[in-house]
């Protein structure tokens, strides 16, 4: 039984997010964690590989701060990320020489080789998860689950890497979760993405 099946953040169940004014350091990488312990490093720059989608019309309801936008965001699809890396989890290797069970995306060429936008919708096989916890630098995260995503249609979930047509800085995120479909305190708009647990 994983971690996260016998310790359940608290923030499963709501909770107030006070916004953190420090930017933290970094570059925008973020972890990818997967069954069996399997560790995949991202860039933002990895996340342009894939199909780029935008979203118009999105609010982001800050606690705090009261709402702003609407924007135009764009990045990567969740979904595409997801069925990207659990279509080619089964066949994973970490490298000689790296630490037990982590890469990252540059390591392995072809892990995104031939991924196009127009095999978004060619039959894949990716594994089946039960929900996936998408947390930032601060601790602050959200939680969703298959079917979650797949009653989005058309405003999907992003990992947003751009703003109204310029890419995000550090303090704006560089990665970013958006769920247009939100409309609670920014619950799920998690900021300075660090890690997708996939359970």
């Amino acid at each position: 039984m994983s971690e996260h099946e016998t310790h359940e953040p608290a923030w499963v169940h709501g909770h107030p997010h006070e916004p953190n004014l420090q930017t933290p350091g970094g570059d925008g990488d973020f972890v990818v964690l997967l069954p069996g312990g399997v560790r995949r490093t991202f860039s933002p720059g990895d996340l342009k590989t894939l199909p780029l989608t935008m979203v118009a019309d999105c609010l982001i309801v800050s606690t705090g701060h009261g709402t702003s936008g609407p924007f135009t965001f764009g990045g990567a699809r969740l979904t595409d990320l997801l069925n990207l890396v659990l279509s080619t989890h089964a066949g994973f290797e970490p490298k000689q020489g790296s630490e037990i069970g982590e890469n990252t995306v540059a390591d392995r060429g072809w892990y995104r080789s031939d991924y196009r936008a127009e095999d978004r919708n060619a039959p894949r096989r990716p594994a089946a998860w039960q929900y996936v916890d998408l947390v930032s630098v601060d601790g602050f995260g959200t939680r969703l689950t298959p079917a979650d995503l797949a009653a989005e249609g058309e405003r999907p979930s992003l990992l947003a890497y751009i703003k109204d047509g310029v890419s995000l800085t550090r303090a704006q995120g560089l990665v970013r979760l958006i769920v247009p479909s939100e409309t609670n305190d920014a619950l799920r708009q998690v900021k300075w993405l660090a890690t997708i647990a996939i359970v």
